[in-house]
């Protein structure tokens, strides 16, 4: 189950990538078309973060189940894994709010999007920190799942490139939020 999730988990990466890089475009207004392209890539990956909930779901179940036939859970030792699990949650909600803010309306055949005031902007950024939190402190278990032994080199380029798109994702959040405040 672990290796159907690492590899679940990839392509929610690239995926996520993809969505992240196009959809700041696409807020920053660079990148107008494409709205086909990210539609497919969106519903994609909601299909594997669906998978990927539900393996989530399944593995902290039996965790739970070994540490209440034990009576030990451990916690201060498996703060990791409860930071995994608590982060997944919060993306859960945080995700839901992303949908509910850029899904929009058709109203009499145009599109309309929805208003992007404070609390959208502060949901997208805690949005954004929550899904680093989740994907940095899973690089070294997926890492290790794959049979990559040497995962410092890996997981510091990884983290890297995921702070790059992440700031991005961060600035295009902020022009988006000042360009509705100037409408």
């Amino acid at each position: 189950m672990r290796k159907l999730n690492a590899v679940v988990t990839s392509l929610i990466m690239v995926c996520l990538l993809f969505h992240i890089v196009f959809g700041s475009y696409q807020l920053i207004g660079i990148f107008p078309g494409g709205k086909i392209l990210m539609k497919c890539v969106t519903w994609i990956m909601t299909f594997l973060i669906l998978i990927h909930t539900v393996v989530g779901c399944v593995m902290t179940v039996r965790t739970l189940r070994i540490q209440k036939k034990t009576g030990a859970s451990y916690f201060k030792e498996n703060k990791m894994f409860w930071a995994r699990r608590i982060s997944g949650f919060a993306i859960i909600l945080f995700l839901i709010l992303h949908i509910v803010i850029f899904l929009g309306k058709n109203t009499d055949g145009s599109y309309r999007l929805n208003y992007f005031g404070s609390i959208q902007l502060l949901s997208q950024i805690c949005l954004v920190l929550t899904i680093a939190l989740h994907i940095i402190s899973n690089v070294k278990p997926i890492l290790i799942t794959f049979g990559i032994k040497s995962f410092k080199d890996f997981a510091a380029d990884i983290i890297i490139v995921l702070s790059f798109v992440f700031v991005l994702a961060f600035i295009a959040f902020l022009i988006y939020f000042v360009k509705w405040q100037s409408v």
